[in-house]
């Protein structure tokens, strides 16, 4: 586990000031924790259990052909990376796992010393410690990311922030400097090194929607696609086990007040 209830909110749970609740959700890539009248939550952790578990990938032969790496096809990639971000009507906290592909070689033809590499999706559940307070609900959205398109690319000048040596600055090599996660005709920019003075770095003029955090938006294509749709597509089969949907479950503190201005 890599959270733990934070000290004084497990103080304020023992003292009755607060409530230690659980929400949990999946298969659809939405959902929304309600959070009641003058009252506040506060989401310490959650468990995720990544889409794709059951799905098993043969790979091409790897003994026998010179080498045993294999690339997983698109098929498997659609898992690889998955996100989770939360929206309390203020803030905005975007969250993006790589999840892990476990790969076995099976001898299927022992005479000639032939393998094949078995894929399948680790959907161990993965913790994470947040810290996200909020009086709003609290809207969750998961989804699949499959593709990220590396717009331009440019050296980093040196400048006060981006030091000879210690940074990129003065490197000959061309960085990404705009990715785009999302729809192809209205994409999520996201702006490297920084989008404030972005044209002072040389890359000319932001983009409408120039953001500084690297975040997928929903688009079926070239964005955030709901596992749920992805695994419709593959059949029923697919979207109907259970182990190949995601599974989501928040811990959170629940305070039937209203929020104090200083909360540590």
């Amino acid at each position: 586990m890599s959270w733990q209830i934070p000290q004084q909110i497990e103080q304020d749970i023992i003292a009755g000031k607060a409530q230690y609740r659980t929400f949990q959700t999946g298969v659809g890539g939405q959902s929304i924790l309600p959070i009641p009248n003058n009252a506040y939550a506060v989401v310490f952790g959650y468990d995720f259990s990544p889409a794709g578990g059951g799905f098993v990938f043969q790979g091409v032969p790897v003994f026998g052909t010179g080498g045993d790496a294999i690339l997983s096809d698109t098929f498997m990639r659609f898992f690889e990376t998955q996100q989770i971000s939360f929206y309390t009507g203020t803030d905005f906290f975007p969250f993006i796992h790589h999840v892990n592909l476990k790969s076995t070689p099976r001898i299927v033809d022992a005479t000639n010393s032939l393998a094949r590499a078995f894929q399948e999706i680790d959907n161990t559940p993965i913790a994470r410690q947040v810290y996200i307070t909020s009086d709003k609900d609290i809207t969750i959205s998961v989804g699949l990311v499959l593709k990220s398109l590396a717009n331009s690319t440019g050296a980093i000048p040196i400048t006060n922030r981006t030091p000879a040596l210690l940074t990129y600055g003065g490197s000959p090599q061309t960085l990404a400097v705009q990715t785009d996660f999302g729809p192809g005709g209205n994409p999520l920019q996201f702006m490297q090194p920084s989008p404030k003075d972005f044209q002072d770095f040389g890359f000319g003029l932001l983009p409408n929607n120039a953001n500084g955090q690297a975040f997928a938006t929903p688009d079926a294509t070239n964005g955030l696609l709901d596992p749920s749709v992805h695994l419709a597509s593959l059949g029923v089969a697919f979207s109907n086990a259970a182990a190949a949907n995601y599974f989501l479950c928040l811990h959170y503190a629940l305070y039937t007040r209203t929020i104090p201005e200083q909360r540590g």
